[in-house]
């Protein structure tokens, strides 16, 4: 599963760094236009999450929906770059996110029915370490490419490659049998209460974070903003997703001995101090530490977040609790996204990251609150 991702993520990270270049310069769509696209892409996502999920527990099967989602989102990668308007990339964006949506919560569960529970965190680490290597990987094919003379559709047309590719490796994959020493009796994976206290108190405070968690293109947006060259932007985007795999592994390993949420907490804190630095930034030099400091957040977050979400919930239930995790908190995020076009259009580009701020802030208050009480 983790070559499988590389490689996915060698495509959609080489096409999302040019994305809001491509719809604002080429397209000459508003910077509001982004937010709506990436919010239209993350609602596609979420709807779908839920539902497949369930579905999953219910057949006690996941290849068939991992599968499904991402032969979807590679079909979506052309369209990308046969657009003639933007109205077009928000259509396959929300194709391609739709295709993440049936996938996630399926290959999350099989990545938790294959793991060790004493090594949850080191497993997502692991397979987070590998898809955000492709997220390196694919910026910096953009990048060569950028330099190479190729103009934006050209280099999102690249993308096709390693997406195919993807699927020769998803061969390999099995479904993962159920453990013997499992109950037969468990809950229903259509109860959703069944999921219990633990599981909700967390799945609310990430949600409140979540708030004001919009689309990382604004973070490029604003690198731009600050005076960024366009090949700067995309290498800066590879140095975030270069902490971001790096750290991904040893810090999901750490989150096994010290606990998963003493780590989340810790995220939570370095988001807001990126945000804050993006809104108070007044030079191109401030976005270099701030995209490293944004990838450690990622590495200390992504994984661990999924494997608590999984640790904590009945296995018959676990691709439908990560589903309705994905659901709240990607549904939140959408809304970030979409307020955070609106602000920077009406407002100013600093509002965005204020209102990321103070949210990770109240996250934080909401986390400590649900670590006590779960």
């Amino acid at each position: 599963m983790g070559w499988t991702s590389l490689l996915n993520d060698a495509s959609s990270e080489l096409l999302y760094p040019v994305l809001p270049l491509f719809l604002t310069i080429t397209l000459g769509a508003p910077a509001s236009a982004v937010g709506a696209v990436e919010g239209a892409a993350g609602a596609a996502s979420q709807v779908v999450g839920l539902a497949m999920g369930r579905r999953s527990d219910r057949i006690r099967r996941r290849m068939p929906f991992v599968w499904t989602g991402y032969t979807l989102s590679n079909i979506a990668k052309p369209l990308v770059a046969l657009a003639p308007a933007w109205g077009w990339v928000m259509g396959a964006r929300a194709v391609d996110r739709a295709g993440k949506g049936i996938r996630t919560a399926p290959r999350d569960a099989l990545l938790r029915d294959s793991s060790d529970p004493s090594r949850t965190g080191f497993v997502f680490g692991f397979h987070r370490f590998m898809d955000s290597l492709g997220a390196v990987i694919g910026p910096l094919i953009a990048l060569a490419l950028l330099e190479a003379g190729l103009s934006f559709r050209q280099v999102i047309a690249v993308a096709i490659v390693p997406a195919i590719l993807s699927m020769f490796a998803l061969r390999r994959i099995r479904d993962i049998p159920a453990r013997p020493h499992e109950p037969t009796a468990q809950p229903d994976p259509h109860r959703l209460s069944d999921m219990g206290r633990p599981f909700w108190t967390f799945t609310i405070a990430w949600t409140v974070f979540s708030l004001g968690n919009s689309a990382d293109v604004f973070l490029l947006l604003r690198a731009r903003d600050l005076g960024l060259s366009v090949s700067a932007v995309v290498l800066s985007y590879a140095l975030y997703n270069t902490l971001y795999s790096g750290l991904s592994w040893p810090l999901g390993h750490l989150s096994d001995r010290v606990g998963k949420r003493l780590l989340l907490g810790s995220g939570l804190v370095a988001f807001a101090v990126v945000y804050a630095g993006f809104g108070l930034a007044t030079s191109s030099a401030l976005v270099w530490p701030l995209m490293a400091v944004y990838g450690s957040y990622l590495a200390a977050t992504d994984g661990v977040a999924r494997a608590l979400v999984s640790d904590i919930t009945p296995s018959s239930l676990r691709a439908t609790a990560l589903g309705t995790f994905q659901l709240a908190t990607g549904g939140s995020e959408v809304i970030a996204s979409i307020a955070a076009g609106i602000l920077w259009t009406t407002v100013a580009p600093r509002s965005v990251f204020v209102l990321g701020a103070g949210a990770a802030a109240l996250g934080l208050v909401a986390l400590v609150v649900s670590t006590r009480r779960g």
